[in-house]
């Protein structure tokens, strides 16, 4: 007796199939088992999807077989199941391209007795020990959370000052779900993979090495193969992770924390563009998890949330020991002498803290020597080729590189286009910033100190994501930073997010003005988190707290976002960004889509777009759904291909699904000469 099948593949997206195909099975499989199966000329990696889909068989394909069951491996779940449906239909994408992505890609080369293999190699311990790393006495505010937490559902914002303890939150609360069943798992996400190695390192410290596993994409294949096994079997009881992490099959998952929540790298901007800490709350609410969302500067969208009742908001203003949030002083850069640097007022104030010992973070948002090469007597710039955008001088090893095309050039002798010899940096970036911040402070000598290190020059030190490539070279720069051989630490974002340096006491923006008068409207948004998390940096320990400072270097000192910056108060930020969101109509009170094309030419790009728009037009009968015009995206173009955009909004989420739905078919069928292809990006973070 054959068995009909419905099974779920990673079919490709402008195949325009996306749900499950069609296949006969000697036996009757369950909802979740994983399959490998014919696809055409291929043997690809399945998962038998729930009884009652309607399985799709292109015409003139015959019903095949399977090719074998991947036995020994309990079915995926059906909560499981039920995210992926719900995150193909949201994000307007394949079913199996979302389910297959979300699962280790060595699954399908293995053979029965491979898989047998690894299934047995299992920890030691599959239990959490009953005397943990001793937990440190919890302050009020963290035992006021906790105990919230024990007697409601959520789901929960933690809205914590930097330096109040969050983690220790997180660890508690996990370490309570597991104590309460044997069974139960815990989904801990950062956002960014630079987080996860001291993240890991708390967890493992707390509840052993058998116990958590880590999940991104810094893993090598068989890494990845190895955590999700332990997830599935449930001999990992916590799982540490990025966004990709969301989809970790869990079937004992009874908590998911989601760090930094306000984070966009939690959003996936390739493929299947899902936000992980939207799918979070989501998945929470299937699989009855509890779900814990935490940050410093939560996210519009889940500040407004707590706001309603949606979520219940916790609070913890208060730092721990003590320790006091720096004070914010503005330097007016009107004021100062034309091109400087550092005004004398700042560089005095390092100075100082060398003087005792202490360190000194300065932050810039670009990477590279400087954003372009110019030249000083014609108009020519150092701008690529490929793409619509500047090449950026990196001065370690005299190129010129395009950072969205990758595209390298030595540096020219002369200017290519007048032959002038006479080319040089425009801007800044971080490499620059290093060098001239390490020639400003080369006469100045970090002094010895009780503990007999001797005087010695000061040390500046950058990290960034050049300086952090390497495998290795991150965890090497952290430690350098915390045993204190660094003064001086200059770098991008990344030095911003984190990390919990005990010796700094002062931060300085260097350049932040850029953000305040961006055509995207999340920008001012995504400039207060970053100097809040910045100003966090500082002052994290107590018996340094009272003198830590926060400096920030404007054009702009009187602008609204900075004043409320200097009382480090997010809610007035917040509502104030929120009654402007809501008068103009913007997220979180509208809700968005972008339909992004690629294509040889613009003309191309935008006429399919356009093409989409007028057809769209007859699907929305309600006039709920408004379509913008095509226009070009902000890089309008990248190695050699054109790039234009759509806008899509609603004031009804329901009615903007509905219409994305219904008009999926129409942008299969359009196929414009030239163009390459095209995706949706539901809740788009960049518009």
């Amino acid at each position: 007796m054959h068995h009909r099948l419905s099974v779920v593949v990673a079919t490709p997206a402008h195949s325009g199939i996306r749900g499950p195909l069609s296949y006969r099975s000697e036996s009757a499989l369950p909802p979740g088992t994983l399959v490998r199966v014919p696809l055409g000329k291929r043997e690809v990696l399945g998962v038998v999807w729930d009884a009652g889909s309607a399985a799709e068989t292109p015409a003139a394909v015959t019903e095949k077989p399977i090719a074998g069951v991947l036995a020994g491996l309990t079915p995926l779940a059906g909560a499981w199941r039920q995210l992926v449906d719900f995150a193909a239909s949201y994000y307007q994408r394949g079913v199996g391209e979302v389910a297959l992505a979300a699962l280790p890609p060595q699954l399908r080369d293995l053979d029965t007795t491979q898989l047998a293999r690894r299934l047995q190699r299992k920890p030691a311990a599959a239990t959490v020990s009953s005397a943990p790393g001793p937990a440190p006495a919890l302050t009020e505010q963290q035992h006021a959370v906790l105990a919230h937490m024990r007697t409601a559902s959520g789901p929960f914002l933690l809205f914590g000052a930097t330096g109040s303890g969050k983690t220790e939150v997180y660890l508690q609360a996990v370490q309570g779900v597991l104590d309460t069943n044997p069974q139960a798992q815990a989904l801990v996400m950062v956002p960014e993979i630079n987080l996860t190695p001291q993240l890991m390192a708390r967890f493992i410290e707390r509840f052993g090495d058998a116990q958590v596993v880590a999940m991104h994409s810094g893993l090598t294949p068989a890494q990845r193969l190895r955590s999700w096994l332990a997830a599935h079997a449930g001999t990992a009881r916590i799982v540490l992770g990025t966004r990709m992490a969301v989809f970790a099959s869990l079937p004992g998952l009874r908590l998911i924390v989601v760090d930094e929540e306000h984070d966009p790298s939690y959003k996936q901007q390739e493929g299947a563009r899902y936000s992980a800490r939207d799918l979070a709350v989501l998945r929470g609410r299937l699989e009855h998890a509890q779900v814990l969302l935490g940050s410093a500067t939560p996210s519009l969208e889940s500040w407004q949330a707590s706001e309603t009742g949606r979520y219940q908001r916790l609070e913890m203003p208060a730092r721990i020991g003590a320790g006091a949030l720096p004070q914010v002083r503005l330097v007016d850069m009107n004021l100062q002498p034309p091109r400087t640097l550092l005004a004398p007022a700042l560089l005095e104030a390092i100075e100082t803290r060398i003087a005792r010992g202490e360190q000194s973070l300065l932050f810039l948002n670009r990477r590279g020597y400087a954003p372009v090469l110019a030249c000083t007597a014609c108009d020519w710039k150092s701008d690529c080729p490929h793409c619509s955008t500047f090449r950026v001088f990196h001065k370690i090893d005299r190129t010129l590189r395009c950072h969205h095309c990758g595209y390298t050039e030595r540096v020219p002798r002369a200017c290519p286009a007048c032959g002038n010899v006479d080319i040089a940096p425009v801007g800044r970036g971080t490499e620059q910033l290093e060098e001239q911040i390490a020639a400003l402070l080369a006469q100045v000598q970090r002094p010895g100190d009780a503990t007999g290190d001797a005087a010695r020059p000061v040390r500046v030190a950058r990290m960034d994501a050049d300086t952090t490539r390497a495998k290795g070279a991150l965890e090497a720069q952290l430690a350098q930073v915390h045993a204190g051989d660094v003064d001086v630490l200059v770098g991008t974002q990344m030095v911003t997010k984190g990390h919990d340096f005990r010796r700094i006491t002062l931060v300085a923006a260097i350049n932040p003005d850029t953000a305040l008068f961006s055509s995207d409207f999340r920008a001012p948004e995504r400039l207060f988190a970053l100097l809040m998390q910045a100003a966090g940096r500082a002052g994290r320990d107590a018996a340094q707290a009272g003198h830590s400072e926060m400096w920030v270097q404007t054009w702009n000192p009187t602008h609204p976002l900075f004043a409320a910056l200097r009382r480090h108060d997010y809610p007035a930020f917040a509502a104030t960004q929120l009654a402007e969101r809501q008068q103009a109509g913007m997220p979180p009170f509208a809700f968005q889509a972008l339909v992004r094309a690629e294509a040889r030419t613009q003309a191309a790009a935008q006429a399919f777009l356009n093409a989409a728009r007028d057809a769209g037009q007859a699907l929305d009968t309600t006039g709920q759904v408004v379509m913008y015009a095509a226009v070009p995206m902000s890089v309008q173009r990248i190695a050699n291909v054109e790039r234009a955009q759509l806008l899509v909004e609603s004031a009804s989420r329901p009615a903007l699904q509905r219409f994305l739905l219904a008009w999926q078919e129409t942008l299969h069928a359009l196929r414009e000469p030239g163009l390459l292809r095209w995706a949706v990006d539901v809740d788009p973070l960049s518009v």
